[in-house]
């Protein structure tokens, strides 16, 4: 059956290969875990690949003031972005809070403001984030924003909280904030 696989074969050939054999892998009782990783590899063949991080692309300009935009929901978070784009803030997208420490562990010196749902993709929460923000890189301007019952969650005294629905202007005045007031002094 194997016999189609050889020495020096491309690690994308041998996953394609393993997938062409899925089904009768899985008639012959393979362990679920290596039938699913067949599926993943027969996924991305279908899936067009995952472009690399919005933040992995950004150029690094020197003295720029970032908007950082941390939410899961693809739509929502491109109408955030879009509206920051109007501003003198150079903006970077995130859907998780993981991938915005990323962001912050790199450039976060340069960052004006963190605007943030509560709810996001990964293990920690935009409160979390807000909150070790807060703590690591104290000049930046925070804002939480959710939609799912949260009136105003326990969070940074220096944060803001926006509730979802938010109004463009809602975003636009704090961006605003970010860029002509004072950051706070590091303590």
């Amino acid at each position: 059956m194997f016999d189609t696989l050889s020495p020096g074969m491309p690690l994308d050939q041998i996953g394609q290969t393993l997938a062409s054999f899925y089904d009768s892998l899985v008639s012959e009782g393979v362990p679920e875990h290596l039938a699913a990783l067949v599926r993943r590899v027969r996924q991305s063949e279908v899936a067009p690949a995952e472009p690399a991080p919005p933040y992995a692309a950004a150029p690094i300009v020197s003295g720029e003031r970032l908007a950082l935009v941390v939410e899961d929901d693809p739509e929502v978070r491109a109408l955030a972005e879009t509206l920051l784009e109007e501003t003198e803030l150079g903006v970077i997208g995130c859907d998780s809070a993981e991938e915005a420490l990323e962001v912050l562990r790199t450039r976060g010196g340069e960052v004006a403001l963190v605007f943030a749902d509560v709810r996001l993709a990964g293990a920690m929460d935009g409160l979390q984030l807000v909150r070790a923000i807060s703590t690591l890189w104290p000049r930046a301007r925070l804002v939480l924003t959710s939609g799912h019952g949260v009136r105003r969650p326990e969070m940074p005294a220096d944060a803001v909280f926006i509730p979802k629905p938010w109004r463009a202007f809602e975003i636009l005045v704090e961006a605003e904030r970010a860029t002509s007031e004072p950051s706070p002094p590091v303590a």
